[in-house]
């Protein structure tokens, strides 16, 4: 192998990136869209700061608090102008704290926080209520600037229906005021009745067999169309 010689970096930066990886060095982590959908970074004072410095295993990037695997653990988007969280919002799931607050955000949010079932804090701006309202949360504290929710409750554990889902299947929380109904093994369908695992072959056929309808079909009418003209 040539030694790096003034005049030859350009031969050399393939030997260096091999070397590199060769040892192990890890590449930055590529961020979400979420975490960069504000500029600038997390406040030292804020509450997903103060989250992810009690971990050295957590490290804060852009608008993020992250995991060593790059999941989300904090979100921090406050003062960002925000009439709705946006479309990337869903890459949060995995959050246990997030930060919305000083944000023109509209008061219902509950569909917004479907699926965050691991969040345990919410900041939200004072006129906002907190997503499924005092049944959803442990506590909600108001303040001049800001309400905070904490502690998602599960429904699942609160609800005293006992026919909230059908026989062959079973609760399971879906964020802050939401719950689901899961099948059990062997069940699918409408109620969960119906027993057997779920023919993707028979669904695939169907729909197949009716697109490849619905092509001859609109063939076979611009056929005649153009006869016609």
């Amino acid at each position: 192998m040539a030694l790096c010689r003034p005049g030859r970096l350009a031969s050399c930066v393939p030997w260096a990136a091999a070397l590199l990886l060769a040892l192990g060095v890890e590449r930055p982590l590529a961020l979400p869209e979420i975490c960069i959908q504000c500029p600038g970074s997390v406040q030292n004072s804020s509450e997903v700061a103060l989250h992810c410095k009690q971990s050295p295993a957590l490290m804060l990037h852009a608008r993020c608090c992250l995991n060593q695997k790059g999941a989300i653990l904090g979100l921090d988007l406050q003062n960002c102008s925000l009439k709705d969280p946006g479309p990337n919002f869903a890459q949060a799931r995995t959050a246990v704290i997030i930060d919305l607050q000083a944000n023109p955000l509209k008061d219902d949010l509950t569909n917004t926080f479907h699926g965050f079932t691991q969040l345990q804090t919410l900041v939200l701006p004072q006129d906002v209520s907190c997503p499924g309202g005092i049944d959803a949360w442990n506590t909600i504290t108001s303040h001049i600037d800001n309400n905070i929710c904490r502690g998602q409750r599960d429904l699942c554990n609160s609800t005293e229906d006992p026919e909230l889902c059908p026989e062959n299947g079973s609760c399971a929380p879906d964020g802050p005021g939401l719950m689901q109904c899961l099948c059990a093994d062997g069940f699918h369908g409408y109620k969960c009745m119906r027993q057997g695992s779920f023919s993707l072959l028979m669904f695939f056929g169907i729909l197949g067999s009716t697109t490849l309808s619905i092509s001859i079909l609109l063939w076979v009418t611009q056929r005649r169309k153009a006869k016609a003209s």
